[in-house]
């Protein structure tokens, strides 16, 4: 199947060595694609300079990170180099010579990622995992992948209403086994300690008082197919211990029992937690953890996918009774920028209050928003009162000038985003209203200025590149 690829190469990448590689992508089936088009993206370099950063950052952007970067000369990539490559955005970094065969490695990822989009775009996807910005498809590409080309345990990790239980749904649904059993789920916030074992390993008949009758526990119900754990990190340490065994062993006993009974399961856990700081606070078993979660992948807040808000309201919308009224304009804006501290799931229940009151043809107005949504008119809130005018103000009484205030202000909301977004500039610069390349020029800027004010120091030091940011 011929795969069409991007190309970019380094200036310094010789006209011999040029041709060489695209003779020998022809031959693996690579089809060179036009730049725009949406295919995986291939920067071929000499060396790691700004420029080649600068190319990997540009075009992995208009290739949602599908892109290998690949040194056109020598045996091998300096570690220092392949991270700022992977960094800028490159999915992968090899040496053209690092084999006998490079080109049909980048055949070989190719497929792969032809394939997992081809179940992005799918029905069974895109009706219930609903978005298009690149961080949710990054999200959903590695669900898709650990689901259709492994069988590992996974852990599901994101704030509350992410979608966690949706996408345990679909690792299930994708799972390739053959003869797959069923989807069963534990929610573990509801789990009594005193009848836990009940609950996972099941019991006999006079186990306990009130056990009238055998029952199946979780491990046995999940045997030949996938066992959900919801919110594992609310399981206390000494169940997590009773579970180990099981999740490494596959064997149980049924409380009031001898018999040992087998079970082969795949686990998929999920937790709004972060188990590794849980651990490292002894709140949370290393071990038991390290099972758990031999692949994990991250759901991302709302806030971090602003463009698919509108998407997701008119998903919604259109699942309510199969119609989709056009939003007013101030209504789409106070849909953009409101929070969503319950994600996913907050949208869903706004826009159904929406529906309920809205009536006639046209649009959703704001007289549909519930009286919740409408802000204060005695005291107004700004988000730039308070702390942020006191800072103005602190700055002014030490001399700095608007161009001044103006960066300060720019810094810190550029530096903010970037936390907020987990250091991914795509984003961020969605977060903030620009490109990508306005935060990577700016960080360039800031990196020329600090330069220089450490060369008028005369430390002679050169300061740390900016994490995440232009590399």
């Amino acid at each position: 199947m011929s795969q069409p690829l991007v190309l970019w190469f380094d200036p310094e990448v010789t006209t011999s060595t040029r041709a060489a590689i695209a003779d020998g992508l022809v031959a693996a089936g690579i089809e060179p694609a036009a730049r725009g088009e949406r295919a995986v993206a291939g920067v071929f370099f000499a060396t790691v300079r700004e420029s080649v950063l600068d190319a990997v950052s540009r075009l992995a952007s208009e290739a949602d990170d599908r892109l290998v970067a690949v040194a056109a000369t020598g045996s091998d990539v300096d570690d220092r180099d392949a991270w700022r490559l992977i960094a800028a955005g490159a999915a992968d970094v090899f040496c053209w010579r690092h084999s006998d065969t490079p080109a049909q490695e980048i055949a070989a990822r190719l497929e792969r990622w032809a394939e997992i989009d081809a179940q992005l775009e799918s029905d069974r996807v895109g009706v219930t995992l609903v978005g298009r910005c690149p961080a949710w498809r990054r999200a959903l590409r590695d669900v898709v992948e650990v689901a259709r080309y492994s069988r590992s345990d996974v852990l599901l990790t994101g704030e509350s209403g992410t979608g966690k239980e949706l996408a345990a749904h679909l690792i299930h649904d994708l799972d390739r086994r053959p003869d797959k059993g069923p989807f069963v789920t534990l929610d573990c916030t509801t789990v009594v300690p005193s009848l836990a074992g009940s609950e996972f390993f099941g019991h006999e008949r006079g186990a306990f008082t009130g056990a009238v009758a055998s029952r199946d526990g979780a491990f046995s119900l999940a045997d030949g197919g996938t066992l959900f754990l919801d919110e594992v990190g609310e399981l206390p340490q000494t169940l997590q211990a009773e579970l180990l065994r099981v999740v490494q062993e596959g064997a149980y006993k049924r409380v009031g029992a001898n018999k040992w009974h087998r079970t082969d399961f795949r686990l998929i856990s999920a937790t709004h937690r972060d188990l590794a700081q849980e651990a490292a606070a002894d709140r949370f078993r290393h071990d038991f953890l390290y099972r758990i979660a031999p692949w994990r992948c991250r759901l991302p807040p709302l806030r971090e996918r602003p463009e698919d808000v509108l998407v997701l309201a008119r998903h919604f919308l259109q699942r309510l009774d199969g119609r989709v009224p056009p939003l007013d304009p101030v209504v789409e804006r106070h849909l953009r920028h409101r929070e969503y501290p319950g994600n996913v799931r907050e949208l869903k229940h706004l826009v159904e209050q929406m529906a309920r009151t809205h009536v006639g043809p046209g649009p959703i107005t704001l007289g549909d928003l519930p009286d919740a949504e409408r802000p204060s008119t005695a005291s107004p809130e700004r988000w730039d009162d308070g702390d942020f005018a006191a800072s103005i103000r602190r700055g002014l009484r030490d001399g700095a000038g608007l161009k001044e205030i103006g960066d300060a202000a720019t810094d810190v909301a550029v530096d903010l985003a970037l936390h907020e977004a987990g250091g991914s500039v795509r984003a961020a610069s969605e977060r903030l209203g620009v490109t990508p390349r306005a935060l990577q020029l700016r960080a360039a800027r800031r990196r020329m200025t600090l330069v220089a004010t450490t060369a008028e120091s005369g430390n002679g030091e050169t300061p740390e590149r900016d994490a995440g940011v232009g590399r």
